[in-house]
């Protein structure tokens, strides 16, 4: 059933590939406004083209997350251009580098920090912020399987993720009043550039992730963006607080 969000606004991080492009895609397909950010200009525009060559309405606007006056800057832009936020995909992240703990770089572990967590914080202050003029709306944060269970070899990433499972449930409690409810979605191994990247260092092998997943198969970017798009709709109107595992029952195990 199409028009889901149909008039909405939906901000987008991430959105120039994998998980976020279809997101974003998705949510045009919805008839949502979609604002695209992400710090990769081309891939970015080139999600918005796609919208709008389906008849959506989409925007992309060039941010570096991790950066408090690119976000504060970014949330304005977007209420400027479509004068609300109603909902936002906190989805912007890196895999970092594998080491064990001790030999984890200074350089990775504030990166990764950086990106996967402190960004999604800068996020959430602005656009909650804004949601609360609106009268509410909905938050979904990219957290990870890693966010609920330890990855030996990924310290800087499962801390990030962890922190983003608890941020999730911080802002929705302090907001389930407020008409703002804040989600989470934790993918597991998901066919994207990202994974591909881990994949082409050598760090796992397919038949090590098949081997892992209950389904025996990695998931779809689609089949994450239908939870994202389920977490933000009405449909799940007494959902929050929810780091949400879409992993082929991975965490299940």
């Amino acid at each position: 059933m199409a028009g889901r969000v149909e008039g909405k606004v939906a901000l987008i991080t991430g959105g120039s590939s994998g998980i976020g492009r279809a997101t974003a895609l998705l949510f045009g397909r919805e008839r949502a406004k979609v604002a695209v950010a992400d710090y990769n200009a081309e891939g970015g525009e080139r999600t918005v083209k796609t919208i709008q060559d389906a008849g959506g309405i989409a925007s992309f606007h060039a941010a570096d997350v991790s950066n408090p006056q690119e976000v504060e800057a970014l949330i304005k832009n977007v209420v400027e251009k479509y004068g609300r936020l109603d909902y936002a995909f906190n989805n912007a992240g890196i895999e970092g580098q594998m080491a064990s703990t001790p030999e984890c770089t200074i350089e990775n572990w504030n990166r990764v920090i950086a990106i996967d967590l402190t960004a999604v914080f800068l996020c959430m202050k602005y656009e909650i912020a804004q949601m609360l003029k609106n009268g509410g709306g909905a938050i979904v944060n990219t957290a990870s399987v890693a966010g609920l269970y330890g990855l030996a070899g990924a310290p800087a990433y499962v801390a990030a993720k962890h922190g983003v499972a608890g941020l999730t449930k911080t802002a929705a409690l302090e907001f389930a009043q407020k008409g703002i409810r804040v989600n989470a979605v934790c993918p597991g191994f998901i066919r994207t550039p990202m994974v591909d990247r881990v994949l082409d260092k050598g760090d796992f092998s397919e038949e090590q992730i098949f081997a892992a997943e209950p389904m025996h198969r990695m998931g779809k970017p689609e089949e994450i963006a239908e939870a994202v798009l389920w977490l933000c709709s009405d449909a799940s109107s007494f959902v929050t607080g929810l780091p949400m595992p879409v992993d082929g029952g991975y965490v299940a195990q």
